[in-house]
């Protein structure tokens, strides 16, 4: 009877062994996945990441180097509203001969909703054009416009 008896105890032990084992493959999966892989920046998908990258980390003077003049001048009495996004998803890319377009998702994160941290999701598009051989933003989603203020003339 005894024999019998210790052998639901192992069984149980190896369980939650094995429960334990992916538990900890699991978390050192998550915690080593690290940064995204940088795209090539010679390519729109690879240029909209670091305009991106650039927006979320208040970097404005290197967003501000992936736009044309036009986009800059688009920002002309444009006043930046809310907090920028938590972070932007490649969703495609069309790249032409002279120009591309690059579809994202944009996700803004917020902790204190009323059930706890939640998400916001939209969809939409870059426009960028080749100019001297290097894409460049022509167009940015309003939520992802960088604009660098201009000194104030006396």
């Amino acid at each position: 009877m005894n024999a019998a008896a210790g052998k639901p105890d192992k069984v149980i032990i190896v369980i939650v062994s094995a429960v334990a084992l992916l538990v900890i493959v699991a978390i050192a999966v998550i915690f080593t996945r690290g940064e995204p892989e940088a795209l090539s920046e010679a390519t729109p998908a690879g240029v909209v990441q670091r305009y991106s990258t650039a927006v979320i980390e208040g970097d404005p003077g290197t967003a501000d180097s992936y736009l044309t003049e036009s986009a800059r001048s688009f920002c002309n009495g444009f006043i930046q509203g809310g907090p920028p996004p938590s972070r932007v998803v490649l969703i495609s890319t069309n790249e032409r001969t002279e120009s591309a377009t690059v579809r994202v998702s944009i996700v803004y994160s917020f902790q204190d909703g009323l059930f706890g941290p939640s998400d916001y999701e939209t969809e939409d598009r870059f426009s960028l054009v080749k100019a001297d051989g290097r894409w460049l933003v022509d167009k940015a989603p309003s939520q992802l416009l960088s604009c660098v203020p201009s000194p104030v003339k006396r």
